[in-house]
């Protein structure tokens, strides 16, 4: 008896068939967060008689406030890619915040920290920020890279030492009156730019260059390596070390840039800023799809996953749903996307 070609068995799929289609990742979960804001949408024409998305001043408000941590979130994204993971980026955003602060006063005010160094040009505070947003990133990667200490415990002393280092510096005490130079860094465009808030414009830019970076050059084919494989990353000639080095501090410049945006802000410094937003930004990039096994995730994700983040704050606020119920379903949320990404990962595996 003649053996049956493959393609003639039960169930086979004939060789000249069409392949499917997988849907892009990025479109279902921009499907998501359209049902997400659908919903909003619903329940506020139900319970209050009022418009969710109908509101051009609350969409604004959404787009402005999640853009700091969206600019964390990018670098998140890249940590995360790594099979890593960053705990201390709102510390740093606290420490960066209060540097840059206390250098952009304004000249005369009888509370700065260093009177001699008031009234600065915007660009020496903000550098200031960055500087120390950059070397944070760089001590968490020198630890990760040259002690092999897991990047959840180095990046835990960054969280607890930066928040102290914060306090610290200004012993506690907010920094105020802050230049309207630096302060129009966290303002609007001049009309004819449309008023785009320049935070906004700050976070687009960002996401973009490094959404270029990861899908186009060497940083970001070595970024994916490492995550899928590391030691097949090692064998085929990458410096893990090194490279881990510059993702830990591209993330802490990152932080250090979401400092300075927010002190620009709201005009000042304050100890307190930045806590929370590591979880924020994780919870962002793994909604965006980005999986924390490694080897897998776009910022294009991240950015449609801090939407999300900012659509659900916004419209349980909206909806006056306590604080408190906040944090609740937020840590719900932060829960049910690692549960998918498990799921996606036994997918992938074919488990």
């Amino acid at each position: 008896m003649a053996i049956q070609d493959q393609a003639d068995l039960p169930g086979a799929v004939p060789a000249n068939a069409p392949k499917r289609r997988k849907v892009p990742q990025e479109l279902s979960i921009l499907l998501v967060m359209v049902g997400i804001a659908l919903v909003f949408e619903a329940l506020g024409w139900w319970i209050l008689g009022e418009s969710f998305l109908l509101n051009e001043q609350r969409l604004r408000i959404i787009i402005l406030q999640m853009s700091v941590i969206g600019i964390i979130a990018v670098g998140v994204t890249q940590v995360i890619i790594t099979a890593g993971i960053d705990l201390s980026s709102g510390s740093i955003v606290g420490i960066s915040a209060m540097v840059a602060a206390s250098l952009a006063q304004n000249p005369g005010y009888e509370h700065a920290i260093y009177p001699g160094l008031t009234g600065l040009n915007p660009v020496i505070p903000a550098a200031a920020g960055l500087a120390v947003g950059i070397v944070a990133g760089l001590i968490n990667g020198l630890l990760i890279a040259k002690t092999g200490i897991p990047p959840f415990i180095a990046t835990l002393g960054m969280y607890v030492s930066a928040r102290g280092m914060a306090i610290a510096y200004t012993r506690g005490q907010p920094v105020g009156v802050l230049s309207d130079s630096y302060s129009s860094i966290g303002g609007n465009m001049p009309a004819w730019a449309l008023s785009i808030p320049v935070p906004v414009i700050i976070f687009l830019v960002v996401a973009a260059v490094f959404h270029i970076a990861l899908r186009y050059t060497r940083y970001g084919k070595f970024t994916y390596a490492i995550g899928a494989n590391a030691q097949a990353a090692r064998v085929s000639g990458i410096n893990l070390g090194n490279h881990l080095i510059k993702v830990y501090t591209v993330a802490g410049f990152l932080s250090g840039l979401a400092g300075v945006v927010t002190s620009a802000r709201v005009a000042s410094g304050q100890t307190a800023m930045g806590t929370g937003y590591e979880l924020d930004a994780i919870a962002a990039t793994v909604i965006g799809g980005t999986s924390l096994a490694g080897g897998a995730g776009r910022i294009t994700g991240t950015v449609i996953g801090v939407l999300i983040l900012g659509i659900v704050i916004s419209g349980f606020t909206f909806l006056r749903v306590d604080a408190y119920y906040q944090q609740i379903i937020k840590g719900g949320i932060i829960v049910l996307a690692v549960i998918v990404d498990q799921y996606r990962q036994k997918r992938r595996k074919g488990v």
